[in-house]
């Protein structure tokens, strides 16, 4: 097609084999379209071609729906996105309705013989790591290879405390479970691989489970947790069940003066009543063995 077309929000330049949408940065912009920057949606990942009349007068939406399994991003988000934060609507204004309508027809022309089944693989990339985001009970970081979870003392739980910070070779996870933030209960929750191949069973609440962490007002945001959620699970289905890659744990020298605050903070918990004295020592112990 060699075309372009301008909405609101975004803007598609139309090639021979996809579309690469450009979004825009301006303060009106979804957060989240201005994290993913752009993104290139190839004509196989997609299942339809739909236009519509826009969410305000004098508006159309064209919008493209992948394929499911196309995309890690819309995987992870499991229908939990606000039609203002799909990546995959243009917004335009209505007169521009007869060019969106021939797009749509070229789009839809464009679409593979299987476009109506499942895709075998993701077909979209997701955000590229290292990613980052802070939970409401820990700081949550992921390399490509390891998703680590580093416990808030102010927000973690006594359980979590207890288990120590963690960290989640790709290679063992089987899944994960992303619960948007602007919903009741938001949070991240990994499935740690069974030797099936089968995520192993969980029925802790999030925020006693060492493989979750739990969002709230002004943690976990969408446009923070959910392309991280995309990056591991594009990275787990990389890996897939046959991997048996040595694994890198990003292990380094901790910061003596972090280390400190740690054991301090673990005294607090201690004497709060939250540590046994064996536990208790046995935390700090470890963090000791850091340095």
């Amino acid at each position: 097609m060699g075309d372009v077309l301008a909405g609101i929000h975004s803007t598609w330049e139309f090639d021979t084999d996809g579309v690469l949408i450009r979004f825009e940065r301006g303060i009106r912009t979804p957060k989240l379209f201005q994290v993913l920057g752009e993104r290139r949606i190839p004509f196989e990942a997609l299942s339809t071609v739909d236009l519509s009349p826009g969410p305000r007068k004098g508006t159309v939406v064209l919008h493209a729906v992948p394929r499911p399994g196309a995309d890690p991003l819309l995987d992870a988000a499991a229908g939990q996105l606000r039609q203002a934060a799909d990546p995959y609507r243009l917004v335009l204004p209505a007169e521009r309705e007869t060019l969106a309508d021939y797009y749509a027809t070229e789009l839809r022309a464009a679409l593979v013989p299987d476009a109506g089944e499942d895709a075998d693989r993701y077909l979209v990339a997701a955000p590229p790591a290292p990613l980052q985001f802070k939970a409401y009970d820990a700081k949550v970081s992921f390399d490509g290879k390891v998703v680590a979870f580093r416990w808030f003392w102010t927000g973690a739980s006594s359980a979590k405390w207890k288990a120590g910070d963690q960290s989640f070779p790709v290679s063992e996870l089987a899944g994960l479970e992303w619960r948007s933030p602007e919903i009741a209960g938001g949070h991240l929750r990994l499935h740690r691989r069974a030797p099936d191949g089968r995520p192993e069973p969980q029925t802790d609440r999030a925020d006693q489970d060492p493989a979750s962490v739990v969002f709230g007002l002004g943690y976990g945001l969408v446009h923070e947790s959910l392309p991280l959620a995309a990056a591991v699970l594009e990275a787990i289905r990389a890996a897939g069940p046959a991997h048996d890659a040595p694994v890198d744990n990003g292990h380094r020298r901790a910061d003596p003066g972090d280390i400190a605050n740690r054991i301090r903070h673990l005294g607090e918990l201690h004497a709060a009543g939250l540590l046994t004295d064996a536990e208790f020592t046995a935390k700090k112990t470890e963090l000791l063995a850091e340095l």
